[in-house]
């Protein structure tokens, strides 16, 4: 693996104008923060090669690479899931694309059910700690001992001193930013209304469908990670209605400016 990613990075490499210095993953609905970009180069997931397309929806499936904040960043416009049928493996091979880019701070979006009621939707929640129900873990076989350990330690995957500097933005700006922890499972289909209950009784405040793998590879490749969610709906704990996707773009939409703002700092303070 570690040549096929080699010739990933090289190619991706000769696109470049710059090294980038930060990484940052858009999750569902969360397009936007590309479009601040300065002179961006864009890189198809589909023209690098051996890296999977993207195919849920609103995810745009491209690397964007430029300035941001006065910083050199790339962004993955769009993940690649679970869901989608690619192995672990496949899913987090962009993570440890970015490692070989020069990538050492990776700040990761997504879209999350909320599990508690204090939690709502519009609500942006740093995430704390992690619970990974996905029944798998990239890095099962063969540990890839270039980028990292054998037995990496996750007592503190998300870096503490990235979730202060948030609250400290945050406090600055006057908007309230919460924190929880992020259980990821496997989808496609959302959650039963036992499931919930259940998540919730093992202490998990928010629920999705990525950033834990991600989050994994990261934390065994030496990277400093940050996770920020978008709340885009209550759980079926505490209502009847079905969910939908459009619910789901809505309360992102409402969250886009403070998200914005927020990555700005986060990249200008780094």
């Amino acid at each position: 693996m570690l040549k096929t990613l080699q010739t990933a990075a090289d190619h991706l490499k000769g696109k470049i104008k710059q090294q980038p210095d930060i990484g940052i993953i858009l999750g569902t609905g969360l397009n936007s923060v590309a479009d601040l970009i300065e002179d961006p180069t864009i890189v198809d997931y589909q023209d690098v090669p051996q890296m999977p397309s993207s195919t849920a929806p609103s995810h745009k499936g491209r690397f964007v690479f430029g300035e941001l904040s006065g910083k050199q960043v790339v962004i993955m416009q769009g993940r690649l899931h679970y869901y989608e049928g690619y192995s672990m493996q496949q899913i987090t091979f962009p993570i440890r694309l970015l490692k070989l880019l020069g990538i050492e701070t990776l700040i990761i979006t997504n879209a999350a059910g909320s599990l508690n009621e204090d939690l709502q939707p519009g609500d942006l929640v740093v995430i704390d700690d992690h619970i990974n129900f996905t029944g798998d873990n990239p890095l099962i076989g063969k540990n890839l001992a270039d980028f990292g350990e054998r037995f990496p330690s996750f007592n503190q995957p998300y870096s503490k001193r990235l979730r202060d500097l948030c609250d400290e933005i945050a406090r600055e700006k006057g908007f309230q930013l919460k924190h929880g922890v992020y259980t990821g499972l496997a989808g496609p289909s959302l959650e039963t209304r036992a499931e919930c209950k259940m998540l919730q009784k093992l202490g998990s405040d928010l629920v999705g469908m990525s950033t834990v793998p991600e989050v994994i590879v990261a934390v065994h490749s030496g990277m400093e990670v940050l996770g920020i969610s978008t709340v885009t709906n209550l759980s079926n704990i505490f209502h009847s209605k079905p969910h939908s996707q459009e619910e789901i773009w809505k309360y992102a939409e409402q969250a886009r400016v403070k998200l914005e703002y927020l990555i700005n700092n986060i990249i200008e303070k780094i």
